[in-house]
C-alpha cells in the first residue's frame, strides 16, 4: 500500500490511455467511471453493492455536504469515508457548479461568491479557501480547485473572465491545500467553447505542477461535437505523466469517444438518474422500462450480464416496478446502469491493454446500433 498520491501511465492505444492511480486508501484502475456520491449515498444502492460493481472511488459533493450534515460534524464523526462506510478512495467537487446552479441569489467577486442555501435560506460563503478548507474536513482523497463554471453558450468576454478568475483561484486554492500526503488536488480547465481561451486555462493551470487536471465547464447543452473538440484543443496541452479528469460526463457514447481523445476519468448522475426513471443501459443500447412493450416479456435485460439485476429479473416485472413506481424498480435499474458502467470501464481498460482498442469501440457502437434485443 502507498503512502503517496502517484499515477502511472501503463499502456496506450493511439490516444487511449490506460493506467491507474495510486492512493492510500486503494487504487483507481484507469479509465475510471466514479458513481455520485453526492450527500454521501450513491441514491437508490447500498455502497457495497457500488464497490461490487467494479467502482474503485466515488464523488462527494462539496455544496451539499457543507448544507448537510456540515464539514465540521463530518470531521467529528471520523470523516466521510467512515460516516458512509467507504473505505476507499473519494473525489469530492468544489461546490462551484453547485453554487452557480443551484443558489437562488448568488454575488461572485474576486474573494469568492456568497450565496443562498437551496434547503432553508441561509447565506454562506464560499472562498478557495474555504472550499478547500471544506473538503479537508471530509478527508477526501482528490480535492477539486473551486472555479466559476458558465453556462453555454455565453459572450466570450464573460468566458474569458470567468476562466481568468478560475485561474487566480486555482493559485490560492493550491497555497490552501500545502502539502497533504497521500491526497491530491486537482485544477479545472475553463474556458467555455473558445479553444484559445481553454489552450490558456490549460497552459495556467500546467505551470502550477498540480497532481491532475480536469476538464470543466463541458456536457452542459452543447452539442457532443462542441465538447469533444475542446477535449482536442485541451489534452495536447495537459502534462502526459498526470490523470485527466472530464467532469459531469456522460453518456457511454460520451465516455467512449472521449476515452479516444485521451481521458482518464468520468462522472455523472446519469446512470444513478436514468435508473429512477425507468431507463436501462445495456450492451444493445438504452431500453426504456415504461413502454407497454415489456408488459409481458419475461426475458430479462441480459442474459450474458454479471449484474443480478439485468441477468434474473424479467423485462415484465422491471416494467411493472416502474409503472407502479415501486422503490424496488429504480433500485434494479440503478444496479443494472452503475454495473454496465464499469463493465465498460474494464471493456476499454481490456482493449487498451491487447492494442484493440479502436476495434473494441467499432464493436461496441455496431451493438448498439443494432439495438435491444429483437421483440417477442
Amino acid at each position: 500500500m502507498t503512502t503517496e498520491f502517484k499515477f502511472e501511465l501503463l499502456k496506450t492505444d493511439g490516444k487511449a490511455r490506460r493506467g491507474r492511480i495510486l492512493t492510500p486508501r486503494g487504487e483507481i484502475r484507469t479509465p475510471a467511471f466514479m458513481p455520485v456520491g453526492t450527500v454521501g449515498t450513491v441514491k437508490a444502492m447500498y455502497l457495497d453493492q457500488v464497490r461490487d460493481t467494479g467502482a474503485d472511488i466515488i464523488l462527494g459533493n462539496t455544496y451539499h455536504l457543507m448544507l448537510r450534515p456540515g464539514p465540521e460534524r463530518v470531521a467529528r464523526l471520523g470523516g466521510l469515508h467512515e460516516l458512509i462506510r467507504w473505505p476507499w478512495p473519494i473525489l469530492t467537487d468544489s461546490g462551484g457548479f453547485q453554487v452557480m446552479s443551484l443558489s437562488g441569489l448568488r454575488k461572485l467577486d474576486e474573494q469568492g461568491v456568497t450565496f443562498k442555501s437551496h434547503v432553508d435560506g441561509t447565506l454562506h460563503h464560499m472562498s478557495p479557501e474555504r472550499s478547500i478548507e471544506i473538503q479537508g474536513l471530509l478527508d477526501s482523497d482528490i480535492q477539486m480547485q473551486l472555479d466559476e463554471c458558465i453556462a453555454l453558450p455565453a459572450k466570450r468576454e464573460e468566458i474569458q473572465r470567468a476562466m481568468e478568475l478560475s485561474v487566480r483561484w486555482a493559485e490560492r486554492c493550491k497555497v490552501a491545500f500545502g502539502n497533504q500526503p497521500g491526497k491530491a488536488m486537482f485544477g479545472i480547465v475553463q474556458g467555455g467553447d473558445q479553444p484559445d481561451l481553454r489552450v490558456k486555462s490549460a497552459e495556467a493551470l500546467t505551470a502550477l505542477d498540480l497532481k491532475g487536471y480536469a476538464i470543466g465547464g463541458l456536457a452542459v447543452g452543447e452539442p457532443q461535437a462542441v465538447m469533444l473538440e475542446m477535449i482536442e484543443t485541451v489534452t495536447p496541452h495537459l502534462p502526459v505523466e498526470k490523470p485527466r479528469y472530464l467532469m459531469g460526463v456522460g453518456t457511454p457514447d460520451d465516455m467512449l469517444k472521449s476515452v479516444a481523445r485521451g481521458i482518464d476519468m468520468f462522472d455523472c448522475v446519469m446512470p444513478t438518474r436514468s435508473g429512477r426513471h425507468g431507463l436501462a443501459f445495456t450492451r444493445r443500447g438504452r431500453v426504456n422500462l415504461r413502454n407497454a412493450r415489456h408488459a409481458e416479456d419475461m426475458r430479462p435485460l441480459d442474459e450474458e450480464s454479471s449484474c443480478p439485476a439485468a441477468r434474473d429479473y424479467s423485462r415484465a416485472y422491471l416494467h411493472h416496478l416502474v409503472r407502479s413506481n415501486e422503490a424496488l424498480g429504480g433500485m434494479l435499474l440503478t444496479w443494472n446502469n452503475l454495473s454496465y458502467y464499469q463493465d465498460l470501464m474494464k471493456g476499454i481498460r481490456d482493449a487498451i491493454e491487447q492494442g484493440r482498442f479502436a476495434d473494441f469501440m467499432a464493436e461496441t457502437q455496431e451493438n448498439w446500433a443494432r439495438g435491444d434485443i429483437d421483440p417477442i
